[in-house]
């Protein structure tokens, strides 16, 4: 009878034991790659807090709320004309005077940065990364009508210039936003070499956020005549109207199109 009770006893730790290693073979790898997901930059949350530390509203939300995005900062500068000017300079004094139009015309306007510094943590070990989690974690958060990713071009050519705007590929309202307001630089710049809009497939900030986003490159600072342009004050009123009016009229379009 002991001895009948001892086997009883084995057979069942027997089948524990293969319990437990079943359970293991089914979990393990699904907090492996939790675990994995977890240390990879490009893919850890972004809290609530880091969603909004950076942001500056102005204006009220009658209209909606427009996200400014200017481009680079902080360690990373962009591009570096000639005569030393950074993109991340010039982005920020071209999206605070965008600003300046859309507030006046009735919309709330979101700045994902207003300073030279960056959106990342001065500790952090993926700068460029964390800044542009924290980008597309305010433009989540925020839920705008559209978004506006300000920045300068730059080419190995010295020749090539003039604005161009970026749209995510598989975006139909982003490539019609960028055609209104390539269609505007065009016109209110009176460029001799117009350039088109361009789909892209690649760009973190067109392929990751929510919404309408393009990406509005003002000009080439690698351009010697054209980065002295985007330097001057009238010429950047001038960038940032047609910025401006072309905006309005997807806004215009959209909303028709709507009513119909």
């Amino acid at each position: 009878m002991r001895n009948h009770q001892r086997a009883f006893i084995e057979k069942i730790m027997q089948y524990g034991m293969l319990a437990v290693l079943l359970l293991g073979a089914f979990f393990l790898p699904r907090f492996s790659a939790r675990q994995d997901a977890s240390d990879d930059p490009a893919l850890t949350p972004v809290s609530a807090q880091d969603q909004t530390s950076r942001t500056s509203n102005s204006g009220d939300s009658g209209k909606g709320t427009i996200v400014l995005d200017p481009g680079h900062g902080g360690d990373d500068p962009g591009m570096t004309g000639s005569s030393g000017i950074t993109e991340k300079v010039l982005n920020l004094v071209y999206a605070k005077k965008l600003a300046g139009l859309f507030t006046d015309a009735g919309y709330r306007v979101v700045l994902t940065r207003e300073t030279e510094d960056g959106l990342y943590d001065a500790d952090s070990s993926h700068k460029k990364a964390q800044d542009m989690q924290r980008r597309v974690a305010i433009i989540a958060k925020e839920q705008p009508i559209l978004t506006l990713s300000i920045h300068q071009n730059s080419y190995q050519d010295p020749a090539i210039c003039g604005p161009q705007v970026f749209f995510y590929e598989h975006s139909a309202d982003g490539e019609a936003l960028a055609k209104c307001i390539q269609d505007s630089l065009n016109t209110e710049l009176s460029i001799a070499r117009p350039r088109v809009h361009k789909g892209n497939g690649s760009y973190y900030i067109l392929k990751r956020s929510e919404g309408t986003t393009v990406i509005v490159e003002c000009g080439f600072l690698s351009n010697p005549q054209e980065e002295e342009k985007l330097q001057q004050d009238m010429y950047q009123d001038q960038v940032v109207q047609a910025v401006f009016d072309g905006t309005m009229a997807y806004l215009a379009n959209t909303d028709a199109n709507r009513a119909g």
